[in-house]
């Protein structure tokens, strides 16, 4: 398992298995895609100082939640795509110089509408779990016609 998550997606050769969806993430600030299929996909964060919630070396809740949005819309892979909604549980607590693992599986798809359940993993141990809603629009979100809310 190991030597599979310590190459990045972007150097492996299959050609049909490439991000077309959160393209523009920068760095690592967010996890690294280390595998992507049809319905699936893992990313590793490796977490750093800049990620620190307190003195104590909590890691902060929301790049935990944003690798793992990440994994979820990499997992629909669609350019279009964009995130309706989550329930998510965090189960344990990280610290910052953890790597955790966040694997994403698209469950269900009907139309538009995608479901994703990500788990998040810390030796060996689950310390996240997400239910993640998504649409795939026919066009770019930006450019959707969306309701207006008052």
């Amino acid at each position: 398992m190991q030597e599979e998550i310590e190459t990045p997606l972007k150097e492996k050769k299959e050609e049909e298995h490439f991000l077309k969806t959160y393209d523009k993430v920068p760095g690592e600030l967010f996890g690294r895609l280390v595998e992507l299929r049809a319905g699936y996909a893992k990313v590793i964060l490796t977490t750093n100082e800049e990620m620190r919630a307190d003195s104590k070396d909590l890691l902060n809740a929301g790049v935990i939640f944003s690798a793992a949005l990440l994994a979820a819309m990499a997992s629909v892979n669609d350019p279009n795509a964009a995130p309706l909604s989550s329930e998510v549980e965090f189960l344990a607590p990280a610290k910052v110089g953890d790597v955790l693992y966040f694997e994403a599986y698209e469950k269900y798809q009907k139309g538009k509408r995608r479901e994703i359940e990500v788990i998040g993993v810390l030796n060996d141990m689950k310390i996240f779990t997400a239910t993640f809603i998504a649409l795939v629009f026919e066009e770019h979100i930006l450019k959707s016609k969306l309701p207006k809310y008052k």
